[in-house]
């Protein structure tokens, strides 16, 4: 291991981990402890630049641990900007490892918090992010007007939710996903919004309307959209962070670079070309437009003006543009309906209506499977919007209490219809309808689940509640027939 690649960082308890340290004191502190490695009454940590270090511990009194990437060119001289990723399970180390090309790019340290996860309180939830916010600003050299989030779907919810409450937070990448909530938005406390989003994704229709609200508010903001098949690439990232900075050049809180500007203005430029070549007009479109805005004070835009001016004019942009209307007219009045037939179905426990969801989601099968791309673009975003409804509200039951255990089991069903091959939902029916002993449901649901393709043995024979199912003749005739042998 390289010397120069390793940090010795050492955080004097009675100072640092224990938050008395003077703020205005805590860099010239940390400097010298880092650089003296002060033995007495300190806690060394090793940290390898271009490395994730997980599980640091963000104070002695609290079991809350964070993750950590300083990138390759990191020192302790100068302001490094800070991008504060999230995962919603804890997975810190996970969260920061679609980051690390990019951070070492841009030279921008990645921190994770461990603690921040979707079984826990929102409240309880910002406490843990401005903990690890604190820690990292008294501890490391960070550009205290250079602080971001990221994440991806519950995750980007969460992360632009953050700027909001924690007015220190200077902007949010939130990729496939919507404002968390538009009745938090303050003009006194605006902060940059960056959205990234697939087309087939069921959250594209609401980032255009939240453009309109931001903009309205005049918050900063873009929307990049995309057609690849993963949720982001870190060209993508590259892209949003490249933004950061390049607003605040135009806002001149930082000097001009003439050669940033040029590089990340050509770099747009391609990618417009690119789309024009695959005749993605819509995307070429909305790719224009983000650029314009990003340049707008920063450099010469008449000549991508112009080209934006006669692609809008052109008879195929047009006719592509009516009918993506024309899909997002006629999606908002689908979603409607789920949404209100769910809510009525679960509050009654209208198994009766499974037909009709199971109608519904043959239909979506049949847009997605269709020869008008706007139609199968659309089929796409609604199977993803339904699972995504019948899973928040399989959260909301069983966040309660006391569990409406009935309502459950037909969330559970019916994310058999809407996701046919997670298995998962299939054995929870199968679970339920044992521990009430009704044996004839949860045979059928584990039929299903071995049609489809279910072959896991031993998990089998590991579902809840079904000791009296699995000596029935029944399943073991279920198991031989799927199996080798049964085991009884």
């Amino acid at each position: 291991m390289k010397k120069q690649d390793l940090l010795i960082v050492n955080f004097w308890r009675d100072f640092c981990c224990n938050g008395y340290m003077v703020k205005k004191y805590a860099l010239v502190v940390f400097c010298l402890l880092a650089l003296a490695c002060f033995p007495c009454h300190s806690q060394e940590l090793r940290i390898k630049k271009g490395s994730i270090v997980d599980s640091l511990m963000v104070a002695d009194s609290i079991q809350e641990t964070f993750a950590l990437y300083l990138p390759r060119k990191f020192e302790l001289k100068g302001k490094w900007p800070l991008l504060l990723v999230f995962d919603m399970q804890g997975r810190g180390k996970k969260g920061i490892s679609g980051f690390t090309r990019v951070a070492d790019s841009l030279g921008y340290v990645v921190a994770a918090p461990n603690a921040v996860h979707d079984s826990v309180a929102l409240t309880e939830n910002i406490l843990r992010t401005k903990r690890v916010l604190d820690k990292l600003l008294t501890t490391l050299p960070i550009h205290r007007s250079r602080l971001y989030t990221a994440g991806v779907e519950g995750a980007g919810r969460f992360a632009n939710l953050v700027p909001m409450l924690i007015r220190e937070i200077d902007g949010a990448i939130s990729i496939n996903a919507a404002l968390a909530n538009i009745e938090l938005l303050n003009a006194k406390n605006s902060f940059h919004f960056i959205g990234i989003v697939q087309r087939e994704n069921y959250n594209y229709p609401a980032l255009l309307q939240d453009e309109k609200v931001l903009n309205s508010l005049k918050f900063s903001n873009n929307l990049l959209v995309h057609d690849g098949k993963d949720p982001v690439t870190w060209e993508l990232i590259y892209r949003a962070l490249g933004y950061f900075e390049l607003s605040m050049m135009a806002r001149k809180n930082q000097s001009k670079d003439s050669l940033k500007i040029e590089r990340s203005y050509q770099r747009d430029v391609d990618a417009i070309r690119e789309w024009l070549s695959q005749n993605k007009t819509l995307l070429a479109n909305r790719a224009m437009a983000e650029t314009l805005s990003v340049f707008r004070t920063l450099r010469s835009i008449d000549s991508l003006r112009e080209a934006k001016r006669t692609l809008k004019r052109s008879r195929g942009f047009r006719e592509r543009k009516r009918q993506q209307g024309a899909a997002f007219f006629k999606e908002g009045f689908l979603k409607e309906d789920f949404a209100y037939f769910l809510e009525e179905d679960v509050l009654t426990y209208n198994f009766n209506n499974l037909g009709w969801w199971n109608y519904q989601t043959g239909q979506i099968n049949k847009f997605i499977g269709g020869t008008k791309e706007m139609e199968r673009r659309m089929g796409k975003r609604l199977y993803g919007y339904v699972n995504a409804l019948v899973k928040d509200n399989i959260e909301v039951v069983t966040s309660k209490e006391v569990v409406d255990e009935e309502a459950l089991v037909f969330l559970y069903m019916l994310k058999t219809l809407t996701d046919p091959q997670n298995y998962d939902y299939y054995l929870k029916v199968a679970s339920i309808a044992s521990k009430n002993e009704d044996f004839g449901t949860a045979l059928y649901y584990l039929e299903e689940a071995l049609k489809k393709g279910f072959k896991d043995k031993n998990k089998l024979y590991a579902i809840e509640h079904t000791a009296l199912l699995r000596i029935t003749p029944e399943f073991n005739a279920l198991v031989e027939r799927y199996f080798d042998a049964s085991r009884y």
